[in-house]
Order: C-alpha cells, then structure tokens, then sequence
C-alpha cells in the first residue's frame, strides 16, 4: 500500500520513539519494499518543519545534520514523485494540498496523517484513503 506522509508523522516519529509514527518510521526503514512517495517540495517541506528551532528542542539528542541525513534517508527508502499537474487549492491548507498533490499524482492507496479531518473529500474524490500511522499499521498488519 503506497502513501504520503504527512509532515506531523515525521515529525512525531523524531520526538517520541514509543508512538505509531516512530515504529511506522522504523517498519519503512527495514522494509524491502518502497512504500513512501515523496515528491522536492514535500522534502522541502519536511526539511523546513524538521529544522525549526521549535522542532529541534523537541529532539533530544539530534543535531540539525542528523535531521537532515534523517530526511535523506527518508528520500532513499521512498518513491520520489515528479508533479505534472496542479488543481490546488482544493484543502483548505496549502501544505496539505501540497500532500494530496503527491499523493494524487502518484497514485497512492492512503495518506497518513494525525490530522485526517485535514483532508475531509479526499477519499471520496480521489479515492485516496487517509489513516492515522495505527491505523495504517493496522491494516498491513504491524499491528493487531
């Protein structure tokens, strides 16, 4: 099942290494498979969040290098995704658009998040699910 990460699952998975969003992280990492997409502004949009100061007090021992390499290591166990065409806005955040646009232009079966009112429509339009990290996690049967 092929996603888009939001950018809140990422940086949930850096802040507390008990949550569904670190042990998604850690399940994509040691999986053979590429099941992330990602796309230059969603990683633009991952390294902007990531590095903030507000961000980085929140992790314990990372230094903005290891943030980044962290962000680059996203980038190799994912698909990367072109964009060929723009219909925004149809969220009312653009950042989220910014998400459905990867998700839509390659053809992903889900987008996870932590804020799936955030992207209310978007599975009855696109046919595109929107899961929390537990439920994802549940539905390929890492968790029961």
């Amino acid at each position: 099942m092929k996603i888009v990460l939001d950018t809140n699952v990422v940086l949930s998975a850096l802040i507390s290494k008990r949550g569904a969003s670190n042990l998604l992280l850690r399940w994509l990492f040691q999986s053979d498979k590429k099941y992330a997409v990602v796309s230059n502004t969603l990683v633009t949009e991952y390294e902007d969040v990531l590095t903030r100061r507000s961000s980085m007090v929140q992790f314990n021992d990372l230094s903005r290098e290891d943030v980044l390499r962290f962000v680059d290591d996203i980038c190799l166990i994912a698909h990367h995704q072109a964009i060929h065409f723009r219909w925004r806005p149809f969220l009312p955040d653009e950042k989220d658009d910014m998400v459905l646009e990867v998700a839509v232009n390659a053809n992903v079966d889900g987008i996870v998040t932590f804020n799936p009112k955030d992207f209310q429509g978007v599975e009855a339009l696109f046919d595109i699910k929107v899961l929390t990290p537990q439920a994802y996690l549940k539905r390929v049967g890492v968790l029961t």
